[in-house]
């Protein structure tokens, strides 16, 4: 069986685990994925693969299974020639990064986890209905020119995402894998279950995940955290399983994946810019209008971290008195004004 990777950017290597739904080529047209690969190239070796069945990959394969997966995972790493690297699991793929990181400690220097789950939660009746029914929907119309099926599973993915991005992970379904396989996919992805692996993790490890995903329940994401050691987890606003340019969660994400991998994060130009990832995640509530009170209830922090928190802000943007935090306000109001 062959398996299709590719490089790109320059500094400490980052390998992204397999997700459903790449294509090498095609994802560097998309307005999906190509910020991904663009941002994570600035500061970054990115080593990125299509899994077995899907992509440039080979279609005809017999195994959709962990243990192939994380056997893939480890080809790939080998084959790119890389010692110790961070390693990326976004959805599906942090359960494959998790069994890699367990397998190979003394190879993962970070984990990395976005959108992710353990697996193994009992389903209820209505989670059992919805499986099926998106089941059905992929043996109709997956491989059809006519995007209407597929359409459900890009509204789950993105429900944020414009017109034209929706379009594209239309396409990216269909060039992606054939029904056969996604059905496949589909029906192995539920079956994984990493919980009995998770708190074997030994690298530093990050969570991320949107509060409102429609793909993957926040509530997935918290468990997640919990299993693994010391993992940090950082809420982020928003509804979309992969985080998209035009909302706050991917700016958030990036300066706080950078200050996780020990990366200086680039500057754009704002003022806003000398503050750290939680920082701004902070501020970004309170020109929301919410109380210290409410963002630490937001954020599963205590009161006093958020004072904390504002108080570095004022300091760092030369703010003092009553009116600071309105001033705070007023800035990130008007920064996410400016085009």
């Amino acid at each position: 069986m062959r398996l299709a990777y590719a490089s790109h950017g320059s500094g400490p290597p980052i390998v992204k685990a397999p997700n459903w739904l790449t294509h090498l080529e095609f994802d560097w047209r998309s307005p999906l994925w190509r910020p991904w690969l663009q941002a994570l190239g600035e500061t970054n070796q990115v080593i990125r693969y299509d899994e077995r069945g899907s992509g440039l990959s080979d279609w005809k394969v017999d195994d959709f299974s962990l243990d192939a997966w994380v056997a893939d995972l480890e080809a790939v790493v080998d084959a790119a020639d890389v010692e110790r690297f961070a390693l990326l699991g976004l959805s599906q793929g942090a359960q494959i990064a998790i069994a890699y990181a367990v397998r190979h400690p003394e190879r993962v220097s970070h984990l990395v986890l976005c959108g992710g789950y353990l697996g193994g939660a009992e389903l209820t009746a209505a989670g059992r209905e919805e499986g099926e029914a998106l089941d059905s929907l992929i043996k109709i119309g997956w491989g059809q020119a006519n995007p209407v099926f597929r359409h459900v599973f890009t509204t789950l993915l993105v429900p944020g995402a414009t017109p034209e991005v929706m379009d594209w992970v239309d396409e990216l379904q269909r060039v992606s894998t054939s029904p056969e396989n996604a059905l496949r996919f589909s029906k192995a992805f539920q079956g994984i279950n990493v919980t009995q692996l998770a708190p074997r993790v030994q690298a530093p490890t990050i969570v991320f995940h949107a509060r409102e995903d429609q793909m993957i329940r926040f509530a997935e994401g918290r468990r997640l955290a919990a299993a693994v050691p010391n993992a940090r987890f950082v809420p982020l606003e928003g509804r979309n399983h992969v985080f998209l340019t035009e909302e706050p969660a991917w700016q958030i994400f990036l300066v706080e994946l950078r200050e996780f991998l020990g990366i200086p994060a680039l500057r754009s130009g704002s003022e806003l810019d000398v503050l750290s990832g939680r920082e701004l995640q902070v501020i970004e509530l309170v020109a929301d209008g919410l109380s210290n009170e409410e963002i630490a209830a937001r954020l599963f922090l205590s009161t006093r971290t958020i004072e904390r928190h504002l108080s570095n802000v004022y300091r760092k943007l030369g703010l003092t008195g009553k009116a600071a935090r309105a001033a705070v306000a007023a800035r990130v109001s008007q920064l996410s004004r400016t085009p």
